[in-house]
């Protein structure tokens, strides 16, 4: 995506900020030299010869080549030190961001259908969390999802492994991939609400606001991922807006995707304007070209102003599973740096 400049001071508060991303692939953020190394460690040969022919490689054309390009960097991890050295990656280029705290989608099916055991995902990506943790002071949780086009089989498969394996970092259970109706696996996020973990279903980018309303009523959730197509339904905007249930935005996806033709056509603005709680993501930031602090570049682009900017870093501090206390202080902190910058305190909103 063309990125023009943003006036300095609005860029250096973008950079203070003290930020976190709640919708954020995994596997859709492996930088091309990690890539490059694995593919190299195992041997997997569909991917180009060079670092410099990977990194073009890596340049979003259409949604087939995402698929290609997503399917051979999952291809590359098979041991617990590949998925460690992927978070390890991951968690330094989210740092580098200001970012404080993550909910990491992982694409757990994609794993245990390849052979890979779900403890193996687990053991690599929670070593690394630990070492993040300690080394860039961020904090890192997982929302382990599966394919909604894959079917029943695969959801069922999915918890299955996460009830059993998952270790207490995992705060929410997902459905991702092609939108499909969703009704079939009530059942299934059923037995994840039941265990204490959140329902955080992708909906809505390009299935309509009926996606959305079957992600609220069959699978209970508790935030939408994507969810621009709310806005073709008021009364569902309503909904939302009054029961205070977080729509989490990526609008470079969203227009590398084909889910918007172009970016001044993103329904950003409008979202905000009717008073849903929206917050800020990257989604599948190596694929797509973009990282979280263009996000906050698009959204100015977007004429969302610094006070905007301000607002959705605090709707995803209210978004997140952050515990209470460090909630708090987070949003103080953000308060400070707004105040700092010269941006009113109304652009922190009460807590819900």
């Amino acid at each position: 995506m063309d990125i023009h400049a943003i006036p300095a001071d609005v860029e250096a508060l973008v950079r203070d900020l003290p930020k976190v991303e709640l919708h954020v692939h995994l596997e859709g953020s492996m930088p091309a030299d990690t890539l490059f190394e694995l593919a190299r460690r195992h041997g997997v040969r569909d991917v180009p010869g060079s670092l410099e022919e990977l990194r073009d490689w890596y340049a979003f054309t259409d949604f087939p080549h995402f698929v290609e390009v997503y399917l051979a960097s999952v291809r590359t991890l098979c041991e617990e030190g590949d998925f460690a050295l992927l978070v390890s990656a991951v968690a330094e280029r989210l740092a580098a961001q200001n970012v404080r705290y993550a909910e990491v989608h992982v694409s757990l099916y994609t794993h245990l259908m390849r052979g890979v055991p779900a403890r193996v995902v687990f053991d690599g990506i929670e070593e690394a969390r630990r070492a993040a943790e300690g080394e860039h002071g961020i904090q890192l949780r997982w929302i382990p999802d599966f394919p909604a086009d894959f079917g029943l089989e695969s959801a069922e498969a999915t918890v299955d492994a996460v009830l059993r394996e998952a270790p207490p970092s995992v705060v929410g259970f997902g459905v991702g991939g092609v939108e499909t109706p969703l009704e079939q696996y009530a059942g299934v996020f059923g037995r994840a609400r039941a265990a204490g973990l959140a329902s955080l279903p992708h909906a809505g980018e390009h299935g309509g606001p009926e996606r959305v309303r079957e992600a609220l009523d069959a699978l209970g959730a508790e935030r939408i991922g994507h969810g621009i197509d709310s806005m073709r339904d008021r009364a569902l905007v309503e909904r939302l807006a009054e029961g205070r249930i977080p729509v989490d935005v990526s609008p470079t996806s969203n227009l590398r995707t084909r889910a918007v033709r172009r970016l001044e056509e993103h329904p950003l603005p409008r979202m905000l304007e009717a008073g849903l709680l929206v917050t800020l993501n990257s989604d599948d930031p190596t694929m797509f070209g973009t990282d979280l602090t263009n996000e906050y570049r698009a959204a100015h682009r977007l004429g969302l102003d610094a006070a905007d900017l301000v607002r959705l870093t605090a709707n995803g501090v209210h978004a997140s599973y952050l515990g209470a206390a460090r909630r708090h202080r987070l949003l103080a902190e953000i308060g400070e740096v707004a105040a700092r910058h010269g941006v009113a305190a109304a652009g922190i909103p009460s807590p819900p």
